[in-house]
């Protein structure tokens, strides 16, 4: 499936390349033509970008991958809200799936959009200077666990979904990031990881950990 969010691209750049196709049967040019091929290889590009594959999470009360991509850092941390933490960075190429999920069901009981610098995604500075959108959730236990969804060099377009107050459940749609990107998990410190440095997850599919 197609994400709704690649609409946007993927619309006009099939128009583009209908239009082009439909002058160069009438007028042949071979720069319209290595145009039109440019344009065709960009649309093929965003429609397998912004496919949306419908995952089935497993029968566990594991705590969901929110992201594809690998695990690029773990790190203790010291936040906020949160006290001590552990911090599971995520690193989405433009070849992963940037469709993210709600990892763990609760309730949303802070979102910040936060403005900030473009750095690459691989680049742990991107985790607080980048443009980002963090969300914090309490599950029914009273655990809190937050989702950053952090901009990356080429990604410069967040969207999410999350509303304060609101109960989600582990699974829904939490928002996608345009191309290029990075998702920041952050947990208590006591937080049991199933994950390693390096290893490929699956949003909505791999297990991260779990809550003690």
């Amino acid at each position: 499936m197609i994400a709704p969010e690649g609409k946007l691209i993927i619309i006009p750049l099939l128009l583009l390349v209908l239009a082009g196709t439909g002058i160069q049967a009438y007028y042949p040019s071979d720069g319209l033509k290595w145009i039109n091929i440019a344009l065709a290889v960009l649309t093929v590009f965003s429609l397998y970008f912004f496919r949306d594959p419908q995952r089935i999470p497993p029968n566990t009360n594991g705590f969901l991958s929110p992201a594809d991509g690998k695990v690029v850092q773990i790190v203790d941390v010291e936040d906020e809200e949160i006290g001590p933490a552990k911090q599971i960075s995520i690193f989405l190429s433009v070849f992963n799936v940037h469709r993210q999920r709600v990892p763990f069901s609760g309730k949303v009981i802070s979102k910040q959009n936060n403005s900030g610098k473009f750095l690459a995604a691989f680049n742990h500075k991107a985790s607080l200077d980048n443009e980002q959108t963090v969300v914090t959730f309490e599950t029914e236990n009273g655990k809190q666990y937050k989702v950053k969804q952090i901009a990356g060099f080429i990604a410069r377009r967040i969207l999410n979904y999350m509303e304060l107050g609101i109960m989600v459940q582990r699974g829904e749609r939490l928002g996608f990031i345009r191309f290029g990107s990075r998702v920041d998990i952050i947990v208590p410190s006591d937080f049991q990881l199933d994950v390693s440095l390096g290893d490929m997850v699956k949003g909505n599919i791999s297990i991260i950990g779990r809550f003690k």
